[in-house]
């Protein structure tokens, strides 16, 4: 199995260790400076959330008041761009508005 190993990594994820606890594909990633950690054998791999039904890439306006500029809500990786993390939610922005991407559970 092919994994992107994300190196090098002093830091040691836990679940007191401060950084969200994101459920992703039957396991939990630890969301970390808009990465997706999961712990494995020496290291950690990158995750990323996939496109899929659940978490689609198209248009789908949704209203969001913070613009997502310098407002502290967590990128997520998704596809291939970035999505903000709101209420559980990915925010993409989208010309001049956020598309909702779908659902993402943090434990």
């Amino acid at each position: 199995m092919t994994h992107t190993i994300h190196d090098p990594h002093p830091h040691v994820h836990s679940e007191h260790c401060g950084h969200l606890r994101v459920l992703h594909d039957g396991h939990v990633d630890y969301l970390h400076d808009g990465h997706l950690h999961h712990p494995h054998e020496d290291h950690y791999d990158e995750h990323v959330i996939a496109v899929s039904a659940e978490n689609p890439a198209g248009c789908a306006p949704v209203a969001c008041q913070c613009g997502h500029d310098g407002c502290g809500h967590p990128l997520v990786p998704h596809g291939d761009h970035f999505d903000y993390l709101v209420h559980g939610r990915l925010h993409h922005r989208h010309g001049d508005h956020c598309d909702d991407h779908g659902p993402v559970t943090v434990v």
